[in-house]
C-alpha cells in the first residue's frame, strides 16, 4: 500500500471523504489515505512544493497568485460546482429578493464564503466598495491571507451562527447553506430562494506539477478511489449516511435526520468525472483577482490540469461503474416514491424540532 497524505482545508470535506474511505474505494487501488486532519491555506502553500504532502483538498483562490509568482500548484480534478444558498432576512425588512439588499447590511463568514458573497451582490450589480451595500464578515483576515486571525489559537472563540447575527439585528441579511436556512426558518426569519452561484469549493484534488509529473500512478489510482467513492456516495445512501453519522463528528454528533438532509443535499451535486465547469473556474478567478492583483497575470486555465481525469474518462471507467449500479438497480413503485417523500418531509420537521445548534458540521458547503 503506498501511503498518501491528504489533509483537508474545511472539515465539511469530511462528509465526502470518510464515505470514500469507509467505502474502501482507496484501498481497492493500493493507496493508504491519510486524509483526517485539516490544514490551513498558507501551510497549504508551503507543504505542496516542499513534497511534505501529495495532494490538498482545497486552496480555491490563492492558489492564481501564488501562479502569478512561480508557484507549482495544479488543480486535477472538481468534486463541486455550485453553491446553493439561500437569502435570509428578517420578517420586519423590506428584503424580498437580493435586489432589495442595496444600503444593507449583509453578514457573512470567511475569506473563500465571504468572497462568495461578494461576488453574488456583484452579480446583482452592487459594488460593495462603492458602499452599495455593507458586507461585514464575522471573522477577521490580515490582507491578502485567507486564513482568519488566530486561527491555530485555541483561547480563539469561534462566532455565533451567522444566522443568529441576522434574528439579533446585527445585520439586515445573510446568504447561508442548509441546513442552517432551516434552523433561519424555525427561528421566524424569511428565507428566499436564489439561484445557485457555480463555484470553485468543497473538495478541489490538488498537488503540484513536479509530484503529478513523477508519479503519474499514484494520480491515477488516486483519482479512481476519489470517482469510485462518489459512485459509493451517490448509489448506496443508506450506508453513505451511516457512515456520516458515525464518522462525521469534528463538531459534535448529528442526528439521524441531519445525516440524511446532509447526504440528500450534497450526492445529487458531486461530479462522477471530477470535471470543473467553465462558469465555476470564471467565478472563483474574480475572487481570485480581488484577493491577490498578481492573479490577474495568469489565465484561469493555467492551473487546471485535467489530461488526468481525461485519461480515467477515455477508458470507460465512470460509465461501467454507473452501467453496474444501474443493473443492480430496481425501478422504484408508485409506494416507493410516496414513502420517500413521506421520509422527506419527517426529516426536516425533526431537524427543525430538534434544538441542535448550528455548527459547520450540518453543513456540506
Amino acid at each position: 500500500m503506498d501511503k498518501i497524505s491528504f489533509p483537508y482545508r474545511a472539515a465539511s470535506h469530511l462528509v465526502l471523504l470518510h464515505v470514500i474511505s469507509e467505502s474502501g474505494a482507496w484501498e481497492k487501488h493500493g493507496l493508504d489515505v491519510d486524509y483526517d486532519k485539516r490544514i490551513t491555506a498558507s501551510e497549504a502553500h508551503r507543504a505542496i512544493p516542499a513534497g511534505d504532502v501529495e495532494f490538498v483538498g482545497g486552496n480555491h483562490v490563492s492558489t492564481y497568485g501564488h501562479r502569478a509568482r512561480g508557484d507549482s500548484w495544479v488543480y486535477l480534478g472538481q468534486t463541486l460546482n455550485m453553491v446553493h444558498t439561500k437569502l435570509i432576512t428578517r420578517q420586519d425588512t423590506d428584503i424580498f429578493t437580493p435586489a432589495d439588499l442595496k444600503g444593507k447590511k449583509v453578514g457573512t463568514r470567511g475569506s473563500h464564503p465571504g468572497l462568495n458573497d461578494w461576488l453574488q451582490l456583484k452579480k446583482r450589480g452592487f459594488d460593495v466598495d462603492r458602499g452599495d451595500v455593507e458586507l461585514i464578515n464575522q471573522l477577521v483576515h490580515k490582507k491578502g491571507s485567507m486564513d482568519p486571525v488566530g486561527e491555530n489559537d485555541p483561547k480563539t472563540k469561534s462566532p455565533p451562527a451567522l444566522w443568529t447575527w441576522v434574528r439579533d439585528g446585527l445585520v439586515d441579511a445573510a446568504f447561508v447553506t442548509p441546513p442552517s436556512s432551516l434552523f433561519a426558518e424555525e427561528a421566524g426569519l424569511r428565507v428566499i430562494d436564489i439561484d445557485p452561484l457555480p463555484m470553485i469549493w468543497f473538495t478541489t484534488i490538488s498537488t503540484s506539477l513536479e509530484f503529478a509529473a513523477a508519479h503519474p500512478d499514484i494520480v491515477n489510482r488516486f483519482l479512481k478511489g476519489i470517482i469510485e467513492g462518489i459512485h459509493f456516495f451517490k448509489t448506496q445512501p443508506e450506508a453513505s449516511i451511516k457512515i456520516i453519522r458515525e464518522r462525521y463528528t469534528k463538531e459534535g454528533q448529528l442526528s439521524e435526520a441531519q445525516a440524511r438532509y446532509t447526504y440528500e443535499n450534497l450526492a445529487p451535486l458531486l461530479e462522477p468525472k471530477l470535471y470543473p465547469s467553465m462558469a465555476a473556474i470564471a467565478n472563483v478567478y474574480e475572487e481570485a483577482k480581488r484577493q491577490d492583483a498578481d492573479a490577474a497575470k495568469v489565465n484561469p486555465l493555467a492551473l487546471w490540469d485535467l489530461h488526468h481525469v481525461r485519461s480515467v474518462d477515455d477508458t470507460g471507467f465512470v460509465e461501467q461503474l454507473y452501467a453496474d449500479a444501474s443493473a443492480k438497480r430496481k425501478a422504484p413503485t408508485p409506494d416507493d416514491v410516496e414513502e420517500l417523500a413521506d421520509k422527506r418531509k419527517r426529516m426536516i420537521a425533526e431537524i427543525k424540532a430538534c434544538g441542535h445548534p448550528e455548527s459547520e458540521a450540518c453543513a456540506c458547503g
